[in-house]
């Protein structure tokens, strides 16, 4: 399974100690898995120095040759695919099922970014000017830090990782806490693909020292962040005082429209998977159901019907299909939330309560919960739980579906089941979302697309697809004149 029992930081292609050591918890078991140390301000200095010097020789390796690395990385996450799925749900708790789906993630990250090498493509255009050539490329920024979150411990950090490294970067990681394991066989990934020395470090820490120490760092020109809208909203602050480029991923309020004209077997189906797979620990998880008032009845005893099917418990079996929560501060955040739905006069028909009973006593675990009659105004519709939650919002019309999904401060993903076909491509329209599905869930995202939001979900770049080169690169314009003359553009035209 997992035998090492204390993780070391990964500076400069050595394992390197330093910090006092932290438990990390297996939250179906509240079993120590392994301990990790927490370093200080100084060993981000150590690794971003580390990571400067190796940038001036990466940016001169071709970036096809660059790209070779990364298709070793994916060849080898290829061949541990079953060992990293077991170590990640380990470790996270999610169950087997998901974890190999999300190290197939990191997978085919990689292949399509080593794809990149190839190509980084700029563009050329007409010069205005006589015996003159003009063009754009792309050049890498420098030392980027990357700050990823516990709930896709392997997929988020190859979204950045993976882009910034074929461009010609080099990167300090920080890993949550909570999921180091990932981060430390990624490591050990890059070190048997041949990645040079210094040109991925890992420093594991809390966010309040190590991250902290990352933002502030002068040789750090970019961070990446996927996390909480508190967190996210203080790096923005302080990156924009140093001007250093931000990518930010933050929170979702996620939606499924359910017309009355809809496959509702199938929107059942893509509602229960949204909703509780993860346990509802994902940014794209669907927690409303903004549902026609004619199927409002039969949707919801369809839903409560169907959750009842589902298997709850440790992730490492595979009948399971839905896992625990993270820790018990995430099991404290749902409970206050049940309060608060109750509060507002929202009706709980299902779930509300964590399990204790038997096997559940020895992990986090939270009942599948649906809430209905909630208006788009309560706090249950409008703030992230992240958790197996979801709340029932009647409609009576498309267009109050789309303004109830519209009417939150985050804007990541959406979702429409309709056989209309004028519709689906209104909703593709008016949906103020970074990401559309049409007779699917609200999960799923695909690799070779951008991953991002609108509103407070993030800041405008895109994590994924080829957009996320955008984050760690700068763009140069070029011009060659070769008319052995001085010309002057604007002046010298006529």
């Amino acid at each position: 399974m997992f035998d090492t029992k204390q993780l070391s930081h990964y500076i400069d292609g050595e394992w390197v100690e330093g910090g006092e050591f932290t438990s990390v918890i297996n939250p179906a078991t509240k079993k120590e898995i392994v301990q990790i140390p927490l370093a200080d301000a100084s060993k981000v200095d150590e690794a971003v120095a580390t990571a400067k010097r190796a940038q001036k020789e990466w940016a001169l390796v071709p970036a096809p040759q660059r790209a070779e690395v990364l298709f070793e990385v994916g060849r080898l996450m290829k061949e541990k695919k079953e060992h990293l799925a077991n170590a990640l749900t380990l470790e996270n708790g999610k169950v087997l099922e998901e974890a190999r789906g999300e190290v197939q993630e990191g997978i085919d990250m990689a292949f399509y970014m080593a794809g990149e090498g190839r190509r980084l493509f700029g563009h050329t255009t007409n010069a205005e000017l006589k015996d003159k050539f003009a063009m754009s490329v792309r050049a890498p920024v420098g030392v980027v830090g990357i700050i990823t979150p516990w709930n896709f411990p392997i997929a988020i950090a190859t979204w950045k990782s993976f882009p910034a490294i074929v461009a010609g970067n080099t990167v300090v990681w920080k890993p949550a806490t909570e999921t180091p394991i990932m981060a430390f066989e990624l490591a050990k990934i890059f070190e048997q693909a041949g990645l040079p020395k210094g040109v991925v470090n890992v420093v594991f820490g809390k966010g309040g020292t190590v991250g902290d120490a990352m933002v502030h760092h002068p040789d750090i020109r970019v961070i990446s962040f996927t996390g909480s809208n508190e967190t996210g909203s203080h790096i923005a602050g302080e990156c924009g005082r140093q001007l250093k480029k931000v990518s930010l991923e933050m929170g979702g309020k996620n939606a499924v429209i359910v017309m009355d004209d809809a496959d509702l077997s199938l929107a059942v189906e893509g509602i229960l998977w949204s909703a509780f797979g993860t346990s509802g620990q994902r940014c794209t998880a669907c927690s409303r159901v903004i549902v026609h008032e004619k199927v409002k009845d039969e949707l919801e005893q369809r839903l409560l019907t169907e959750m009842k099917k589902l298997t709850i418990g440790n992730g490492m079996d595979e009948a399971n299909k839905v896992g625990p929560i993270i820790n018990q501060a995430g099991l404290d955040k749902i409970n206050d939330y049940m309060k608060i739905g109750k509060e507002e006069g929202a009706i709980l028909l299902a779930g509300g309560f964590e399990l204790t009973e038997g096997d559940f006593a020895q992990g986090y675990y939270f009942a599948p919960t649906l809430f209905t009659d909630v208006k788009i105004d309560m706090r249950i519709a409008q703030e992230e739980i992240f958790g197996p939650v979801v709340s029932l919002i009647p409609v009576g019309s498309f267009e109050e579906a789309i303004e109830a999904n519209n009417d939150v401060a985050y804007g990541l993903s959406s979702s429409i089941f309709t056989n209309d076909v004028n519709q689906v491509f209104k909703a593709q329209r008016d949906l103020d979302t970074g990401i559309v599905y049409v007779n699917a869930g609200t999960t799923g995202a695909e690799i070779h697309l951008p991953f991002g939001g609108t509103k407070g979900t993030g800041n405008g770049h895109r994590d994924s697809g080829v957009q996320a080169l955008d984050v760690f690169t700068e763009w140069k314009a070029v011009y060659v004149d070769y008319s052995g003359k001085l010309q002057r553009a604007q002046i010298d035209t006529e």
